[in-house]
């Protein structure tokens, strides 16, 4: 199947762009070429901006009853194209067809902003001032790849709760993915203008959005070298900023925890998403007096639970990286800890045995990492994990936190007052125990790992001017 895909979703319709840049998509489990995507330019910015603003009057001001309206035809026509979205992960992708979360995810997030919106209010008395919380303007939305239908959804669903109108820049090498969502969302019938989507590379299509007078807030994620270059973009225009970015996330495992129970959920936080994700917990911390048993248990549970290979086998957990460029990155870190004296204990650099084809990486896990290594300190962003010894609690929290990333932690323990204990010690925005999670908790990071936060209350308000008024 190799299909063209040569419109922009532009003011209400599908339309030719002005840019005309051929981008070729692969199929990273073969690494053949599926289709190509024609993207976007400034000038598609300048009419999608366009659009975006003389959409923003009317939509700015409906009603919330109106505004969970066409959030619940946006949920509903997601929902019914999940097949179609599975099929594109899929084969774009490589997402390993247990991962159902990247194409389960995108319906999700328009019912968790429907249940936000609910109980959310615009008015609130302050003393003698009445607060209005107010739409921010038109809002530039610039999502990944690693869970295109899903960063796409959720910003989209934020911002049109907030009232704001919306372009949004999702990542050239999801074409496919953000085809199908687009096709889906535009049968909700939003007003024209409202939503606009326009695939382009972000030195194109991402800074033209990030430098556009009109625009008068950004929301992005990715990498942090990415996220400094839109914060200094924005600052010319003082844009707000959401910035989702990357993370180096430690799993602590304590030692009373369950060795099953706490290899097994570390090993999934991770390898989640082939290891291709922001939150993927890639530092395991485990006790200097378990270590040997707990690093026998992550060898045999790797090579049995955690295996790579064709993303359509239900067997496989892990499936390639997304692009040639993204599997020599990891390979390049591969043989980095190697160099600086880590130890192999499952993976390694290559291609896994059976797979010649592809972009596949060998799930990997070193030992004897100090916290001070080039593979404990930057983001993979593949399935390469580092198992790091502490000596005693306080050690734990101190390396845990010894990183320039802070946007996710995991801690397995069978005492939960230990664990909460050891979590409030934690610079991260949030904090997983024993894999609990509550997506309309806010999702961010600290330091590093980015500004703002997602999700919910905390992130409908970052779409949100307030305005007091006193009388």
């Amino acid at each position: 199947m190799h299909h063209l895909i040569d419109k922009v979703y532009l003011d209400g319709e599908f339309v030719t762009p002005h840019g005309t840049e051929l981008f070729d998509l692969h199929n990273p489990a073969t690494g053949k070429v599926i289709g190509q995507v024609r993207l976007a330019d400034e000038v598609d910015v300048e009419a999608a901006v366009a659009a975006a603003k003389r959409a923003l009057p009317a939509w700015s001001a409906t009603s919330k009853a109106e505004r969970i309206d066409a959030l619940r035809r946006l949920q509903t026509a997601v929902a019914a194209h999940r097949d179609d979205l599975l099929e594109a992960v899929t084969v774009e992708y490589g997402a390993p067809r247990r991962n159902a979360f990247l194409v389960d995810t995108p319906a999700g997030a328009f019912a968790d902003m429907i249940k936000t919106l609910e109980e959310f209010e615009f008015t609130r008395t302050i003393g003698r001032a009445t607060v209005e919380m107010t739409p921010v303007g038109v809002a530039g939305l610039i999502t990944p790849w690693n869970a295109d239908a899903f960063f796409i959804s959720d910003k989209v669903a934020t911002a049109l709760a907030a009232g704001c109108t919306v372009v949004c820049k999702p990542s050239e090498l999801s074409a496919t993915q953000t085809q199908v969502l687009t096709e889906a969302l535009h049968e909700a019938g939003l007003p024209q203008g409202v939503l606009n989507i326009i695939t382009g590379r972000g030195d194109v299509v991402g800074s033209a959005l990030t430098r556009h007078p009109d625009v008068a807030k950004i929301s992005f994620t990715g990498s942090t070298a990415t996220g400094k270059v839109i914060a200094r973009e924005a600052v010319g225009t003082l844009k707000r900023l959401t910035l989702e970015l990357g993370g180096k996330s430690p799993s602590i495992i304590l030692d009373d925890a369950d060795p099953e129970e706490a290899v097994t959920g570390a090993l999934m936080a991770g390898f989640v998403n082939s290891g291709q994700a922001c939150v993927a917990g890639t530092r395991i911390l485990v006790p200097e007096s378990r270590q040997d048993e707990l690093l026998s248990l992550i060898e045999k549970k790797v090579e049995e639970d955690f295996r790579t290979g064709d993303p359509r086998d239900p067997a496989t957990a892990i499936g390639p990286m997304v692009s040639e460029g993204q599997w020599e990155r990891v390979q390049r870190y591969l043989h980095r800890g190697i160099e600086e004296g880590a130890r192999v204990v499952v993976g390694g650099p290559g291609r896994p045995d059976g797979l010649e084809e592809g972009y596949f990486v060998r799930p990997t896990v070193f030992a004897d990492v100090t916290n001070d290594m080039t593979i404990a300190r930057e983001e993979i962003f593949g399935p390469v994990l580092s198992v790091i010894a502490y000596r005693d609690e306080d050690h734990a929290v101190e390396i845990a936190n010894d990183t320039t990333y802070g946007l996710h932690a995991y801690v397995f323990s069978a005492d939960l007052e230990r664990a909460r204990n050891i979590a409030s010690r934690l610079e991260v925005g949030r904090v997983a125990i024993n894999g609990g999670y509550e997506p309309l908790s806010p999702f961010g990071g600290f330091k590093q790992s980015g500004i703002g936060r997602e999700y919910g209350v905390f992130g409908l308000e970052g779409f949100l001017e307030p305005r007091s008024v006193m009388v």
